[in-house]
């Protein structure tokens, strides 16, 4: 019987150098889509499937995510005073309770491979799930809550994958399918960031992953890879045939926000998503568009 995935990972220690000087004292996982931030996103993706414990792994410098996590009690005395309810419903109905959230360090910057291992001890040995913040997914039902539908099926491994443009494989980690079976795919194979000369398809891997937690000590196993980091990607590819391995094409619009483009084109999709906001910002991209 497949073990219910109860713990979630946020590899949430990266410096946001593609967002200076935004990020130079705020988090990039603090950044906001319309009127939160791109980690209060992951989280509620966690919690709509079912997660238990939310792992931060977090770096230097992410205090002020530490704090978003938490009660702001001279914020919140001063909205009762002013009886601003909806605004305290508003806050507190996103809050983690009490022994929800653990945060562990990760002391050196050495890719997301070393960013999972930080959290081996706290994850132990059940599966777990791994969401990136930058990987922002509009969905109507959230993404990891399809994968653990689907990783109740299957067990093992279950990561989430889309097809790109073949000449954008060298951004991402990619698979080699094997056989299909409605949103699952087979992995034959996995290798972190090809030429598209070489690449051998164009399914690739986004952030959000169901991992057996035997990639930790796969992981103890793999030097430096793309970039001189620990990939997760090269952990992964050694689990092929020693547990059950799939992809899962999931149903919804992903956008980078670890990129400007894909955080601008985020927050128009999630704004016009947005029934009480919806008409004037359609107005107001009207008006800009006009003047193009």
């Amino acid at each position: 019987m497949t073990k219910k995935v109860r713990k979630a990972v946020f590899p949430v220690g990266g410096l946001g150098t593609r967002f200076l000087p935004a990020t130079k004292a705020m988090p990039k996982e603090m950044l906001p889509v319309v009127d939160k931030p791109l980690i209060q996103y992951a989280v509620e993706e966690a919690r709509a499937a079912g997660i238990e414990q939310f792992i931060f792994v977090t770096g230097r410098g992410k205090g002020a995510l530490e704090d978003h996590f938490d009660h702001s009690y001279e914020l919140e005395d001063t909205l009762r005073a002013k009886n601003k309810a909806e605004f305290l419903d508003g806050i507190h109905s996103w809050l983690p309770t009490m022994g929800e959230v653990v945060y562990t360090r990760q002391m050196q910057p050495n890719g997301l491979g070393h960013a999972v291992q930080c959290a081996r001890h706290i994850v132990g040995d059940e599966p777990f799930a791994v969401l990136l913040a930058d990987d922002l997914i509009l969905s109507k039902t959230a993404v990891l809550k399809q994968m653990v539908d689907a990783h109740a099926e299957v067990g093992g491994n279950v990561i989430a994958v889309m097809e790109v443009p073949h000449e954008h494989t060298k951004r991402y980690g990619v698979l080699t399918p094997g056989k299909q079976s409605g949103k699952t795919i087979e992995v034959k194979g996995l290798v972190e960031k090809p030429d598209p000369s070489v690449a051998p398809s164009n399914y690739a891997v986004i952030g959000r992953y169901i991992l057996d937690a035997s990639v930790f000590a796969e992981l103890d196993h793999v030097g430096k890879g793309a970039g001189g980091e620990i990939q997760l990607t090269d952990g992964l590819a050694r689990m092929i045939g020693k547990v059950p391995f799939h992809g899962f094409s999931f149903e919804g619009t992903r956008f980078d926000c670890g990129d400007k483009i894909g955080f601008l084109h985020a927050n128009m999709a999630f704004a016009l998503d947005r029934a009480d906001i919806r008409k004037e910002f359609a107005d107001v991209l009207r008006q800009v568009a006009g003047t193009l």
